[in-house]
């Protein structure tokens, strides 16, 4: 891990997650309800009752791939064992028909130099298919079918290294490896933003490599019922977002804040704050992109209840000016700060004319309440808010 180096405190960095542990509150999923995906990026479903399993060999390739690493590397070895084996037992086939195996005068020439049992036929089939080759068993022009045999065993050992050696490699670079150090905020915060109520995340890469075209999406999943009755227990609805660049696509080099403004068309526009802790979201976060290093398309992902959605809170700043450079101090990555939000709905706000109807009604501007925190000397008055 990045943190054994010295290069984030052991403290603040989880798999995907880097978080002030000690500042923040601890919250826990309701009890009895289950996650979408869980906040390392794992889907948490189980597939079950199918009936088709063919259907996995018929790709086993990408079957291979997916096994876990003991069972890879128990399917590497005994495939070349077998090979050895079956291609053995023929060769010892061969010799024992042509009468190798028996003491024969100088002048007899067998299928196969220097076999005299199964072991050395064993031996001879190791050495053909790895074309190892010791130079004390050798085929000769004697048998038509052991040139036959010793064509067929390099195929089949050809073969059975592509498809090993390849599985080996895609395990080893699969794309999910470089999303470990893709990481999200742990909690999501809800506050005010440009006079509008944003929900916002925080993502980061550890690396110096840079994500090529990376782009940032979010759902919602949540149970609905249609219009007709019918229960949908996972409606996933995509959100927008108001990221950095305007677009949806992110120059991941510091860490980012990506923003969703909770407009009419948000399903996050009838919440309020006392109805978010009460609903049964999630909001999934999907950050793709390529790697620079291996042009492998990677994805990291990661999910928000409504209990790691903070309201009335904002992310603090990580990056500053150091000697020319600009450093981004992770230790401040997850960490949030209270700042004055109101705990009604967009949809309210929106009824009541918008945040600025909102703060003149209030009789004190955000701006105003944050001075008076920090100072307790500056005042406003209603017509100067």
């Amino acid at each position: 891990m990045l943190s054994r180096k010295g290069l984030i405190p052991e403290d603040y960095l989880l798999t995907r997650l880097a978080e002030d542990v000690l500042q923040q509150p601890k919250f826990r999923a309701k009890p009895g309800k289950a996650r979408f995906v869980a906040k390392n990026g794992t889907c948490n479903v189980a597939h079950t009752n199918i009936r088709e399993q063919g259907r996995f060999l018929q790709d086993v390739f990408t079957t291979l791939v997916d096994l876990k690493w003991l069972h890879t590397l128990i399917i590497f070895t005994m495939s070349f064992l077998c090979s050895w084996l079956l291609f053995g037992m023929i060769w010892w086939l061969i010799a024992f028909a042509h009468g190798d195996l028996d003491e024969r005068g100088d002048d007899f020439v067998p299928c196969v130099t220097d076999i005299h049992s199964f072991s050395s036929a064993f031996l001879f089939s190791i050495e053909v298919q790895v074309t190892i080759g010791f130079g004390g068993r050798m085929i000769t022009e004697e048998c038509v079918s052991a040139i036959i045999i010793l064509i067929v065993q390099n195929i089949v050992g050809l073969v059975i290294n592509a498809i090993m050696l390849g599985c080996i490699f895609m395990k080893t670079a699969q794309a999910n490896r470089r999303a470990e150090t893709l990481i999200f905020s742990k909690h999501a915060v809800i506050s005010i933003r440009n006079n509008k109520l944003c929900f916002m995340i925080r993502i980061g890469d550890l690396r110096k490599s840079m994500i090529i075209s990376a782009t940032v999406r979010m759902q919602v999943v949540q149970r609905t019922t249609t219009e007709e009755g019918e229960v949908v227990p996972l409606d996933q609805i995509d959100i927008h977002m108001d990221n950095p660049v305007g677009t949806n696509g992110v120059f991941l080099v510091s860490p980012l804040i990506i923003c969703h403004v909770i407009d009419k068309n948000s399903p996050l526009y009838r919440l309020s704050a006392f109805d978010l802790q009460h609903e049964d979201i999630e909001v999934i976060v999907v950050l793709e992109g390529v790697v620079e290093t291996t042009g492998i398309t990677t994805q990291a992902r990661t999910s928000y209840v409504s209990e790691e959605i903070l309201w009335g809170q904002r992310f603090v700043p990580t990056v500053s000016e150091e000697d020319g450079m600009y450093a981004v101090d992770y230790s401040k990555f997850g960490n949030t700060m209270k700042v004055p939000t109101p705990c009604c709905s967009a949809k309210k706000l929106d009824e009541a004319g918008g945040i600025a109807r909102f703060k003149l009604d209030e009789g004190v501007t955000l701006r105003a309440s944050v001075r008076r925190r920090r100072g307790g000397t500056v005042r406003r008055s209603r017509m100067e808010s």
